[in-house]
């Protein structure tokens, strides 16, 4: 079993990988993240799908499609903070490589 989570979590025998510094600097177990991303990540999925179904609702559907958007896209991107933690992903969120598209996405939600 020990073999399996060093595989899944891309530790190698001989030196460490970036995967695996962040995965001992987390206090949260593997199990317990990877449960905390595909849950999250589904309800972002969900969220997303209600929204663009809410989309054709009379009246309202505009907004209710604009809200329940927003929420699945904050939920999805959020579901990758169990995998890298809030430090690491803002880090990397906002490495000069990302930072125009990091940018643009706030801006968009």
């Amino acid at each position: 079993m020990d073999k399996l989570k060093r595989v899944l979590s891309g530790r190698d025998a001989e030196e460490p990988s970036g995967l695996s510094e962040v995965i001992d600097a987390t206090s949260l177990g593997w199990g317990t993240r990877v449960k905390g991303f595909i849950a999250c990540f589904a309800i972002g999925c969900l969220c997303s799908l209600l929204g663009s179904c809410l989309l054709w609702v009379p009246k309202k559907g505009l907004t209710l499609f604009a809200v329940f958007y927003t929420l699945g896209n904050i939920a999805s991107i959020g579901s990758t903070l169990f995998l890298m933690g809030p430090m690491k992903q803002l880090k990397r969120m906002f490495e000069p490589t990302r930072l125009i598209a990091t940018i643009v996405m706030l801006v968009s939600i």
